[in-house]
């Protein structure tokens, strides 16, 4: 399937402290076990301190298309997302929305914290921009209540996820 991921991290490590299965290896077990279309892989928002400039090349390499957070400071993200809804077309795509990938002051509760995110906004315009693709799932993730002392966090994903039902296909009533 297609997949769009919004996050700091690309979660494509072969390993973490050891693990081969952990939160930031699972793109790289997605492509070793064929679950992705390589090149209808979107990764918006990656960046990150504790990153190489290599660290993103591995899902480049294979075809991902990678938007770091800088390349959308400024601007809307609807025109990327009319890019994206046509080169995924009507293949089955999974919408994954790591809160990180919003910038610390809307989205400061949670674990792994990156300075120079996205904004609240343009996390809506790309869920927003889901309308139309053939979404079979998506998830909210790294909301951290113990981190969220002001509940903006939990807020701003309880609105994400709301958004991101209404952008779910319509079955018809045939």
């Amino acid at each position: 399937m297609a997949l769009i991921h919004i996050d700091a991290h690309s979660d494509t490590n072969d390993e973490m402290f050891g693990e081969k299965i952990a939160h930031g290896t699972p793109f790289r077990r997605a492509v070793e076990d064929k679950l992705l279309i390589n090149d209808k892989v979107f990764q918006v928002g990656l960046r990150g301190t504790g990153y190489a400039p290599d660290d993103f090349e591995w899902g480049r390499s294979r075809g991902f298309t990678v938007v770091q957070a800088h390349e959308c400071w400024h601007k809307s993200l609807s025109p990327l997302m009319a890019d994206i809804r046509v080169r995924i077309g009507d293949a089955p795509v999974y919408l994954t929305f790591d809160i990180d990938g919003l910038d610390p002051a809307f989205a400061p509760g949670t674990g792994t914290v990156e300075v120079g995110g996205l904004t609240s906004m343009q996390g809506l315009e790309i869920v927003r921009g889901c309308a139309g693709l053939n979404l079979v799932g998506g998830d909210l993730v790294e909301v951290s209540p113990p981190y969220d002392t002001s509940g903006n966090t939990a807020l701003l994903g309880a609105n994400l996820l709301y958004e991101m039902l209404c952008v779910l296909p319509r079955k018809s009533k045939s």
